[in-house]
């Protein structure tokens, strides 16, 4: 709900309308160390499916 809308619109500027499909989707977490404190890293990766115009 926080980040959903901005990721939207960086897939958008990157690929054109449409959106990341969650049907073919890979996500993966990891803790990265640091020493300020422990960092998160996030990668997804999901099939680009364009807008269809009827």
């Amino acid at each position: 709900m926080v980040y959903g809308t901005t990721w939207k619109e960086l897939i958008q500027e990157e690929f054109g309308d449409g959106i990341m499909s969650a049907i073919d989707f890979d996500m993966s977490l990891e803790r990265q160390p640091d020493q300020k404190g422990d960092r998160v890293k996030i990668a997804m990766s999901g099939k680009f499916l364009p807008y269809k115009r009827y």
